[in-house]
């Protein structure tokens, strides 16, 4: 059963917190940082000590640590998957022989999976911390700062800004409207449990009315854009001007002085 609860990417959740005070561009810039470090990092408890910062920064953001591990839910199959892959792929000490297959499971590529999944969770987490603690009005503004040095070359960095706000401002609306035609159709007598091919086959009634609504909104979101008066972004100005604070120096600083020695030294 698909949950909105469970997945929170893409979702905003106010507070009064260091984190929700911090320039928006900081905060990219910063999550950008992190998940250089977690890239570059090839050793497992340094990877748990960036989650252990990850975790910390929730708490610091006056969020529940739940909502990380919730959302780590949805990609579970992403992680066996690359578990799964790693553990048969990868040459070493042999573990186990698959019968009527010529692949085997070995020891280091068992670490290897675990390793690699535990990453993506990471980076997953640090892009939910992003989105939770940043508004999309806000980020919108952050990526149009960033784009802007480039409309020289003909980049429309208004454009791609609001497509990037309205394409994660929609993730949680699109989730929200699947499950309410999920128990339309179970009301209706469909099943979506059972083995591995049942369910695939039970998805499609479901990705039908989706794509249906999914267009229903785009026209509807264009039409209201038009209603009022949207032109793109030319000669268009910010309601709330982005400032970098002394808040902003500190955080940014201290990311540099501690990734500086784990870039040098991993």
């Amino acid at each position: 059963m698909i949950k909105i609860q469970d997945i929170t990417l893409g979702q905003y959740a106010y507070r009064k917190s260091i984190i929700h005070s911090l320039d928006p561009r900081t905060k990219i810039l910063l999550s950008l940082f992190f998940m250089g470090f977690v890239f570059i990092t090839h050793r497992l408890e340094i990877l748990f000590f960036f989650f252990g910062i990850v975790l910390a920064l929730f708490v610091l953001s006056k969020l529940d640590i739940r909502l990380a591990l919730r959302n780590l839910k949805p990609f579970l199959w992403l992680f066996l998957l690359t578990f799964i892959l790693h553990g048969m792929f990868t040459k070493g000490r042999l573990l186990w022989k698959i019968p009527f297959m010529s692949l085997s499971i070995t020891e280091e590529g068992l670490y290897q999976g675990g390793f690699y999944a535990f990453r993506i969770g990471v980076l997953i987490t640090v892009a939910n911390l992003l989105t939770l603690t940043t508004s999309p009005m806000s980020f919108t503004d952050a990526i149009e700062r960033f784009l802007s040095p480039f409309r020289c070359l003909g980049v429309p960095a208004h454009e791609i800004a609001m497509m990037l706000s309205i394409a994660l401002r929609f993730i949680p609306i699109l989730v929200d409207e699947a499950e309410r035609i999920q128990k339309a159709q179970t009301s209706r007598g469909a099943r979506f449990e059972g083995n591995i091919v049942q369910k695939i086959r039970s998805i499609v009634p479901l990705l039908i009315p989706l794509f249906l609504s999914t267009f229903r909104r785009a026209n509807d979101l264009a039409l209201a854009m038009d209603a009022r008066c949207y032109r793109g972004g030319e000669a268009r100005t910010s309601y709330y001007v982005l400032r970098f604070q002394r808040s902003d120096g500190f955080a940014l600083i201290s990311v540099l002085l501690f990734g500086i020695p784990m870039f040098v030294f991993r």
